[in-house]
């Protein structure tokens, strides 16, 4: 497939570097809006640079032969990895689908749920994969936790807890700007371990959030976006669960608790571990997955249920996402309004039941 990539920050081009070494992909125009890092990294690639995103679409369009009516072979089809801010791209996605480009963005789908719902309409009504990159769901120890759950091992879970701590790392100043970013630390930290939750759970009836930051000034919250969030969620009157993720305090820690009937387990990016209810381990398995791994296995996923859509399903589209998205939204507004909100309202806002997702 013809691929261009949208966004060359450091998350575009681990992107970048990944996709080039997958054998589906030929990377044939790369774009950035700072013109000289687009200039760099395409002599670097030997493809095509650009600082218009309009224009990188129009030259893997012409690469790919997809905007010329033909029947598409193979090696023309063209497709759009996405690692920019939606805030810049937002409409050249638009274009893209409807030049029948398929689109993998890296997470999260999108800054709310109303624009994450017109591109799974968009892409459904041009007849195109929209995928959101979730190397989580391909990471061994989480595969081993859904398959548990799926083989029906752990009784009665009660509790989900999770915790994303990701420190004071360095970000883009647009993350800080809610208009820009969409959100902080829930949408963009605590994203992976939503979308876990949420593929092997229902979504919760009700979502209640507290969300903070550090600025001195009060004023100054309204124009921030949250370094912390504390989400409270009621899946039924027999199961709830809440997660934690924060900026703001260090090291970098990600996991997922699940409390059952006699069973505890408790999944991270490199540990699958199962105790009994006095804590005493059971069964323990340990992964050296790392992020180009299971990045890698994302791009193929996305490329195989393209070119051979029988055989291969797609892992995390743009509509299995909608439930993510209509959870962080309920706990932004939940945040505003200080009253529990509810995700089924949220989906049925935009004319999208709860049951199609």
């Amino acid at each position: 497939m013809k691929a261009g990539v949208l966004g060359l920050s450091e998350e575009g081009l681990a992107l970048l570097k990944v996709a080039s070494a997958v054998e589906h992909f030929e990377i044939v125009a790369v774009g950035d809006k700072d013109g000289t890092v687009a200039e760099k990294v395409a002599e670097q690639y030997q493809c095509a640079g650009f600082d218009d995103y309009r224009q990188l679409i129009t030259e893997v369009d012409s690469r790919s032969g997809s905007g010329v009516g033909d029947s598409l072979r193979r090696n023309d089809i063209g497709c759009l990895l996405v690692a920019g801010g939606m805030y810049s791209c937002d409409e050249q996605v638009r274009m893209a689908m409807k030049k029948k480009f398929n689109v993998l963005k890296l997470a999260p789908a999108a800054r709310n749920f109303e624009e994450a719902a017109v591109f799974v309409r968009l892409a459904e009504d041009e007849g195109v994969k929209f995928a959101i990159a979730s190397p989580m769901r391909f990471a061994r120890s989480y595969l081993a936790l859904h398959e548990y759950l799926q083989q029906g091992r752990m009784e009665q879970v009660f509790l989900i807890t999770a915790l994303c701590s990701v420190g004071n790392n360095e970000h883009p100043a647009w993350h800080t700007d809610p208009k820009l970013s969409g959100g902080g630390a829930l949408l963009r930290d605590c994203y992976g371990l939503i979308d876990q939750i949420l593929w092997n759970f229902p979504a919760p009836e009700q979502v209640y959030s507290l969300n903070t930051n550090l600025a001195a000034d009060k004023q100054q919250r309204h124009y921030l976006t949250e370094d912390t969030a504390v989400v409270a969620m009621k899946f039924s009157d027999t199961l709830t669960g809440n997660i934690v993720g924060s900026k703001a305090f260090g090291p970098r820690e990600e996991f997922l608790k699940l409390y059952g009937k006699d069973r505890i387990v408790t999944v991270s990016n490199t540990c699958f571990s199962v105790s009994d209810g006095r804590g005493q381990k059971i069964e323990e398995s340990e992964y050296e997955d790392d992020d180009v791994s299971c990045m890698k296995a994302v791009l193929e996923n996305f490329a195989l249920s393209i070119l051979s859509p029988e055989k291969n399903k797609l892992c995390s589209s743009g509509r299995d996402n909608l439930k993510n998205m209509a959870v962080i939204e309920s706990a932004y507004l939940s945040a505003r309004t200080g009253m529990a909100e509810e995700p089924g309202r949220i989906l049925q806002m935009v004319q999208i039941e709860p049951t199609e997702i």
